[in-house]
């Protein structure tokens, strides 16, 4: 059963990362770090709080260490705020857990709260960084949708007849008492070429999709970052309330979206490749597809097949698009890098390739499009303005696909590396894949 969509407004609505309630945390964290730090006792300001913040920078700069240059879960270094946003929220749990001691047992309760809210303003900052859950429902939102295991999608119903020449939105009409929303369910997609066990997926049905006769719709298969996994784009994405935000402007018309996992796990870094750490494009490019098309009616041509992601998942949108090209004829790329990457490319083609280099050249896209040509691909290269990072990658990789005879475009958004860039890098773009795959004129 596909379980519908609920709206609703609220508590749980209200912004986390602007407005009253980050001012209010900023406010009352700093109050509540300046009440941990001072005290009337000559001992603690010149012995435990000094050893406090001591072990709070030893701490942090352990984690920093340990994150980038030990274990490596990422390809790129944590950002500086990020790494400062954090060693707040250890200062605050250093601060109080040296500070209880020293109080009277009345006062626990407050030394305890004060350090939770430091915590929470540690936390405050990183969401705003990244505008990771801009409200409490996005971060709640894999329980608040209920959604349950797609079992069926309505089954195989006549087709909506489109003439050469014509989109689907030419010759759409809704039917009467169609569903206001679209739907949203999870299911397994099992590697059954690949062998890759990947977390379940989302999916992601417009209304039109639930009426008769059926117009065949263009795909998006939708990739989140790394780390993350599928549930990235219900929750920090909204995935549901952009599409049905532009289904309800189109009456009922919108891609079907599949948000597909190509990690295996949160922290895995698969590099979207068939390699040592697992065969991830034959998993994206057989086996995702194989599933969709057993299970779902939808549009059969490669002009209709999208593959999109944000950060890793944009890597791996480019990816797929130089390396099954007979698959997906549409890419928009999200703040992808100029290549996959465990941290360096030495390390990358030890680990995935045994060391061999030339293996990875054969898949890695800029040297793909070095040598071959792609007239018959659309493009989109999203970036941030003022992400000085992935901002040049995705210009370097926009300029190669050009050079390959790609139908590319370059799209600059303001922001950083994070969802404010992410999540309109998808719902700015939907007219433009809407009628790059002839759903729309």
């Amino acid at each position: 059963m596909v379980r519908r969509i609920p709206s609703a407004a609220g508590p749980l609505d209200w912004s986390l990362v602007t407005g009253w309630i980050p001012v209010a945390l900023l406010v009352l964290g700093c109050c509540a770090l300046a009440a941990l730090l001072f005290s009337r006792q000559r001992r603690w300001l010149t012995r435990w709080a000094p050893a406090a913040v001591l072990l709070a920078a030893l701490l942090t700069w352990l984690l920093r260490t340990a994150v980038d240059d030990w274990i490596q879960p990422f390809p790129d270094p944590l950002p500086t705020p990020v790494v400062l946003w954090a060693g707040l929220a250890v200062l605050g749990l250093c601060l109080t857990v040296f500070r209880i001691p020293h109080l009277r047992p009345r006062y626990w309760l407050p030394a305890a709260l004060a350090g939770l809210l430091v915590v929470l303003l540690g936390a405050s900052g990183i969401n705003q960084h990244f505008d990771q859950y801009p409200t409490a429902r996005s971060a709640l939102n894999t329980w608040l949708l209920k959604t349950t295991r797609l079992s069926e999608a309505g089954g195989t119903t006549e087709a909506l007849k489109v003439p050469p020449g014509k989109t689907i939105a030419d010759v759409w009409r809704p039917p009467e008492g169609m569903p206001k929303d679209g739907t949203l369910s999870t299911s397994p997609i099992p590697g059954t070429k690949s062998g890759f066990t990947a977390r379940d997926a989302y999916i992601y049905l417009p209304p039109a999709y639930r009426s008769t006769p059926r117009p065949l719709l263009p795909v998006i298969v939708l990739m989140a970052g790394q780390p993350g996994g599928p549930e990235e784009w219900i929750n920090s994405g909204r995935l549901a309330e952009m599409m049905n935000a532009f289904e309800s402007a189109h009456r009922g018309l919108a891609p079907v979206v599949v948000v597909v996992d190509p990690l295996g796990s949160q922290f895995a870094n698969t590099l979207c490749l068939d390699s040592r750490l697992g065969n991830v494009q034959t998993y994206l490019a057989e086996d995702v597809p194989d599933w969709i098309r057993s299970h779902l009616q939808v549009a059969a041509p490669r002009t209709s097949w999208i593959v999109s992601g944000i950060s890793f998942g944009g890597t791996c949108s480019i990816q797929l698009g130089v390396n099954a090209p007979q698959v997906y004829g549409v890419v928009n790329d999200i703040s992808g890098q100029d290549e996959p990457t465990l941290g360096n490319r030495q390390k990358t083609v030890d680990k995935a390739f045994g060391g061999d280099a030339a293996a990875f050249q054969r898949v890695n896209p800029l040297d793909v499009m070095a040598r071959q040509r792609f007239p018959d691909t659309k493009a989109a290269f999203v970036a941030g303005t003022d992400d000085h990072t992935y901002r040049p990658q995705q210009q370097k990789m926009y300029d190669a696909a050009v050079r390959a005879g790609m139908q590319a475009e370059f799209v600059l958004l303001p922001g950083g590396h994070s969802w404010a860039v992410w999540r309109p890098g998808l719902e700015k773009q939907l007219p433009w894949l809407a009628r790059q795959t002839g759903l729309l004129p």
